[in-house]
């Protein structure tokens, strides 16, 4: 599942660890991000013409008819998605130009406007996916801002700062990277649930899970009110809200958009600039990627003098 995300290096153990005689199917969105490592696997087998691709086009994430998948394949189109939607749309783009108008918007809309008007938990149901790590629209600055409005300190309880962060309970979290260990795995979302200052333990829950962190290991685990596109790749959530800005030209491409918005199940909202917008759509210019696997799939070119 989710082969966009595969790897030359992890396909090629993959396939060395499948028996001769049994079948592999692999399911992927090709017009997703690619793997954060070497290699376009994906791309690669459906373009050789030597696999069979079925394409599916029911949706089972959102409802049918969803003005979510509607904006998605005008997105992955080039073409710019509606606009003003009606107001019981699942797919909204509210127009702010300046970068902390955008966040202050952005705070709004999680703390107090989605949770009134949809019925959902501004922590558990609602998530923000920022393009980058950096700037005042980036992961590190909204998670600091969205921790003080949605779970604000409490003298009484302990906290722990470490590595840049500063950890409460009922803070949301993400694992950033496999720990076989304790079977969590980079991109796992939990809640801190307890935090021991004498035995220097931080206990968080993922899912029906307890797991407990040394503070010396919290290095693993990040504040996750926001998270990057890239790391929610492969997740889901009933809500989704996008900043989008020029402040990420770097990385406002076609299939960062496109995959940021398809992971939302009930509301997707965009807030920003209209030109980022359309940067963002314009450029399906993703940096190309020389892996030799097309090539290999395909075998030697006929000579043409034989």
């Amino acid at each position: 599942d989710e082969t966009s995300m595969v790897d030359v290096v992890l396909m090629h153990s993959v396939l060395r660890a499948v028996p001769p005689r049994a079948s592999l199917i692999l399911v992927g969105d090709v017009d997703q991000l690619p793997s954060v490592g070497p290699g376009n696997v994906l791309r690669d087998l459906l373009e050789c013409g030597l696999v069979p691709v079925v394409r599916l086009t029911e949706v089972f994430r959102q409802a049918a008819g969803s003005d979510i998948i509607l904006a998605a394949h005008r997105i992955r189109e080039g073409r710019m998605p509606e606009i003003r939607r009606a107001p019981e749309s699942d797919f909204h783009f509210v127009e702010r130009d300046d970068p902390e108008q955008i966040a202050a918007t952005l705070e709004q809309l999680v703390r107090d406007r989605i949770p009134s008007k949809f019925r959902m938990d501004p922590i558990r149901d609602v998530q923000v996916l920022c393009p980058m790590n950096r700037g005042s629209l980036g992961v590190r600055e909204l998670n600091q801002r969205l921790q003080q409005v949605l779970n604000p300190s409490r003298p009484a309880e302990p906290a722990v700062e470490k590595y840049g962060w500063r950890f409460q309970i009922r803070d949301k979290v993400i694992q950033t990277e496999n720990n076989y260990e304790k079977e969590v795995f980079n991109g796992d979302i939990g809640s801190i649930e307890a935090i021991d200052p004498i035995e220097h333990e931080v206990s968080i829950r993922f899912d029906n899970r307890l797991v407990k962190y040394d503070f010396a290991e919290l290095d693993e685990v990040s504040l996750a009110y926001a998270v990057t596109i890239h790391k929610a790749q492969g997740s889901e959530f009933p809500a989704i809200v996008i900043p989008i800005a020029t402040q990420h030209y770097m990385l406002l491409q076609r299939n960062l958009v496109y995959t940021g918005i398809t992971r939302g199940k009930k509301l997707v909202v965009l807030i920003g600039q209209k030109k980022a917008l359309g940067i963002a759509v314009r450029n399906d210019r993703t940096q190309r990627r020389y892996s030799g696997l097309l090539e290999c799939l395909r075998g030697p070119e006929p000579d043409s003098k034989s």
